[in-house]
C-alpha cells in the first residue's frame, strides 16, 4: 500500500516581546502583499497565540512589522478565530466601557482601561478582501488593544501615570532579579 502525503503543515510557534521591549512602540507597516507568506505569518500567529492562551496577537507583538491582528475570543476552544489585515476603526462611540485588560507582552499585569463601547473595524481578510464589522464589548476593546500595538502603544499608556509607573518599577526590579 502506497501512502502519499501532498501537504505537511508545519507551525512555527514565535517569540513574543515582552515590555519594555523597544520594537512594540514601532509602528506596523500596511500589508500590501496577500500572499502564502501572509498566510503563514497568520498560521504561525493564531498558533502563538494559542499556545500563550491570548485571545487577541498583533503582528508587531513577535517583532513582525505588518499590520495584522489575530483574534479568537472564545481562547482555547479555537471556535471564532478571526484575521484583520490593515484593520482601522471608523464610527467610534462617546460612550465609554471599562474592562480589565491583561496583555501577552506584559504578563501578570492586568489593569481597568477605559475605551470607546463600540467601534466599526474596517480591514481586509488574508485573501485581501474588504469587510467591515459593527464591534461592541469585548470584541470593540480587543480590536482597540491590537490596533494600539500596530499604532506603537500599549494598554498601560491608558491607565494613570502612577499606575503605569509602579507598573514599570515592578518589570524592572523583575528584569533585575532574573538577570541576576
Amino acid at each position: 500500500m502506497e501512502v502519499s502525503i501532498s501537504t505537511i503543515i508545519t507551525y512555527m510557534l514565535l517569540d513574543i516581546l515582552h515590555y519594555p521591549d523597544e520594537r512594540l512602540r514601532n509602528a506596523a507597516k500596511p500589508v500590501e502583499i496577500f500572499d502564502d507568506k501572509l498566510k503563514k505569518i497568520v498560521e504561525d500567529m493564531f498558533e502563538t497565540m494559542y499556545n500563550a492562551h491570548g485571545i487577541g496577537l498583533a503582528a508587531i507583538q513577535v517583532g513582525i512589522s505588518l499590520r495584522v491582528v489575530t483574534m479568537d475570543l472564545t481562547g482555547q476552544d479555537k471556535q471564532q478565530p478571526v484575521v484583520f489585515v490593515n484593520p482601522m476603526l471608523t464610527n467610534i462611540s462617546s460612550e465609554i466601557n471599562v474592562y480589565e485588560e491583561g496583555c501577552l507582552s506584559i504578563p501578570g499585569v492586568n489593569e481597568k482601561v477605559e475605551r470607546p463601547k463600540t467601534v466599526t473595524i474596517n480591514a481586509q481578510d488574508i485573501n485581501g478582501n474588504h469587510f467591515a464589522i459593527d464591534a461592541d464589548e469585548l470584541l470593540a476593546t480587543c480590536i482597540q488593544h491590537e490596533i494600539d500595538h500596530l499604532d506603537g502603544k500599549v494598554f498601560i499608556d491608558r491607565i494613570s501615570r502612577l499606575k503605569k509607573s509602579r507598573i514599570d518599577d515592578k518589570i524592572r526590579k523583575e528584569s533585575k532579579e532574573n538577570a541576576e
